[in-house]
């Protein structure tokens, strides 16, 4: 790509990646949907809620978050009574993670909020527009993960 189309979404790409990561936003959606979460407990429950029932590993790698912040997340969640750890199925000595009922309403609120959020951002676009952006965002996102960092000529050098 020529660094005319990488300029054309710097700008914008980086003001998403803001939105994502903006603590206002998280507060905005969590008394929208009348709860109390922090940023990175809203992650991992909904993580546990889609991948349930979880190994504590397992989680931290799917959320690219450091197993320590993760561990600490989740006794609060438990302590909150939205998570909750069970012996595995088949190895009671493998501890997983499940959401308690409490934990699923909770993410069923915040993703409703999220959804009808979503839903009121793209009510403009057409079904044409909506279906390109899905397809290009799910491509990107997979590329992002995939490609490799590639360190510049002078950390080579001075390496």
């Amino acid at each position: 790509m020529g660094e005319t189309g990488f300029d054309a979404i710097r700008a914008p790409l980086g003001q998403l990646l803001r939105l994502g990561a903006s603590r206002k936003v998280h507060a905005r959606q969590i008394a929208a949907a009348g709860v109390e979460l922090t940023q990175p407990g809203a992650t991992l429950l909904a993580r546990i809620v889609a991948d349930g029932p979880v190994v504590l590993g397992d989680l931290s790698t799917a959320t690219d978050m450091d197993p320590g912040a993760v561990s600490r997340q989740v006794k609060a969640l438990e302590a909150d009574g939205l998570v909750e750890r069970q012996g595995r199925e088949g190895d009671a000595r493998i501890r997983v993670l499940q959401a308690t009922p409490a934990g699923r309403r909770v993410r069923d609120r915040i993703a409703e909020v999220q959804d009808r959020h979503m839903a009121d951002v793209l009510a403009g676009w057409s079904d044409a527009d909506r279906a390109t952006f899905a397809r290009l965002l799910d491509r990107f996102v997979e590329d992002l993960r995939s490609v490799q960092y590639r360190p510049t000529d002078n950390h080579r050098r001075s390496a």
